[in-house]
């Protein structure tokens, strides 16, 4: 079944308001090293890895 306009402008708000959007590019093959490692997804394993990184800095961590 296809969305509606409606539900697509809904989740665009709900993301707007909600989600920091970044956009990174790494060298190819990070994508599949990234999995390689059991990963559940490049999302996840990218916001861990800030995560890690902002606590050894002794920084306030990001929400998850």
């Amino acid at each position: 079944m296809p969305v509606s306009e409606a539900q697509k402008r809904a989740t665009a708000k709900f993301e707007k308001e909600r989600y920091d959007k970044v956009l990174t590019r790494f060298p190819k093959g990070t994508k599949e090293r990234i999995l390689a490692t059991g990963a559940e997804s490049l999302n996840s394993f990218i916001i861990s890895a800030v995560n890690e990184k902002i606590e050894r800095e002794g920084k306030e961590s990001c929400r998850k």
